[in-house]
């Protein structure tokens, strides 16, 4: 489809890296599922490395399918280009290795996704790259941590488990003003919610085994970058640290994003049911959900959000003990970790998805042991409200 960047959103979910295959005409993008690709002569292969023709050489260096969920990706984000990474962990890690070299400084969301807090914690600390994570929600503490060093500011917002919102456009300003660049981690909103680029980001990270595929059954992740020279400086490092994704999986998001508009909206529309049924219960002591006034950011959300997404954080009466009760007894939501899917998902980030911070890191990042998180899906609401009050009342 031409001009498809002038057209709505949902008509760029159908249609943006499915370009009709120019071979047999297939509507569907074919799976290229090869390794490598020949040459018509070996002119032909040299100019390709040289750099001086178009065309595909080695699937870690390119591939049509791959190619066309980047270029799908970038689409929904305004992006000047995406690189598609063989997990959301290659991606995250792949930023890191392209902007903070030995002596660099990162400041970074508290309460981050757990595994994209540790790599930098016990990794790349060991290669002499410097860190503060804080509480980016409070924009005057993001700007007390910055230092004469530091490369990025990479935030996470909502966060992971807490569901605090950062202000995309504060932390943006303030990176700029240190010479820094804003990653921002947008697994949560989706570009259906939130386009961070708009706000004034310049990398955006999704770990698209989330609701990006939405299915529960592909891991991997995605970077998008704003302008061509930021690009060309993570693609380089994605292609020789290798974590590259596969043809087959990457056909199988493209196929799972086809359905992203409708999905999170499902899902968005159960979560505030659930929200709203979860604040008013008696055994329920606290929740996080931008969708709610209590949320202490709810102006925020509106502001910088086209909705308040499918995950909530709550904490009920008797602590992390009535916690687990309500995760052993559910029936409807699946006690798993991970988000996003078509189906709910309930876990314990304390001692999940977290477990790799710190007790004391935990408590400062707002991580405490009773903490649930339920990334809601698009079952019937009333099911996953009739099932979550038959769990209160076991407490």
């Amino acid at each position: 489809m031409k001009n498809i960047q002038n057209k709505g959103l949902e008509t760029k979910i159908t249609h943006s890296g499915a370009n009709p295959d120019k071979t047999y005409g297939s509507a569907a993008p074919p799976i290229y599922q090869s390794s490598t690709f020949s040459f018509e002569s070996a002119d032909q292969g040299a100019a390709r490395f040289a750099g001086q023709e178009a065309g595909y050489i080695y699937t870690r260096l390119g591939n049509p399918t791959i190619n066309a969920l980047e270029e799908a990706v970038a689409t929904l984000e305004n992006g000047c280009g995406a690189l598609a990474t063989a997990s959301g962990m290659a991606a995250v890690t792949t930023v890191y290795m392209a902007f903070l070299e030995q002596g660099a400084h990162m400041v970074g969301t508290d309460s981050v996704y757990g595994p994209s807090r540790v790599v930098i914690e016990k990794e790349f600390s060991r290669f002499g790259v410097e860190y503060d994570f804080v509480d980016t929600a409070d924009p005057e503490i993001v700007q007390q941590a910055m230092k004469p060093n530091t490369k990025m500011v990479y935030i996470e917002t909502p966060a992971n488990p807490t569901i605090k919102l950062t202000d995309i456009q504060a932390c943006a300003d303030i990176a700029h003003e240190h010479g820094a660049i804003l990653v921002v981690d947008n697994t949560f909103m989706t570009p259906v919610l939130q386009r961070p680029f708009e706000l004034g980001a310049d990398v955006i990270i999704h770990s698209m085994t989330k609701a990006l595929n939405g299915h529960t059954d592909v891991v991997a992740g995605i970077i998008i970058a704003k302008t061509e020279e930021l690009f060309n400086k993570i693609r380089p490092v994605l292609r020789s640290m290798g974590g590259t994704m596969d043809p087959h999986q990457s056909w199988l998001v493209l196929r799972g994003l086809r359905t992203l508009g409708m999905r999170v909206e499902k899902a968005q529309e159960n979560a505030i049911r659930l929200a709203e049924f979860l604040e008013q219960h008696p055994k329920v002591e606290w929740v996080r959900f931008p969708g709610l006034e209590s949320h202490p950011q709810h102006d925020l959300a509106r502001r910088q959000m086209d909705g308040p997404g499918f995950m909530i954080s709550f904490g009920v009466v008797g602590g992390a003990a009535a916690g687990k009760t309500i995760m052993d007894n559910v029936e409807v939501p699946t006690l798993a970790v991970s988000l996003g899917g078509y189906e709910s998902l309930i876990q314990h980030p304390a001692s999940m998805t977290h477990a790799g911070m710190s007790k004391t890191d935990q408590e400062k990042a707002g991580i405490s042991a009773g903490l649930v998180r339920l990334s809601v899906g698009c079952e019937t609401a009333e099911d996953l409200e009739t099932d979550l009050a038959r769990c209160l009342d076991l407490i």
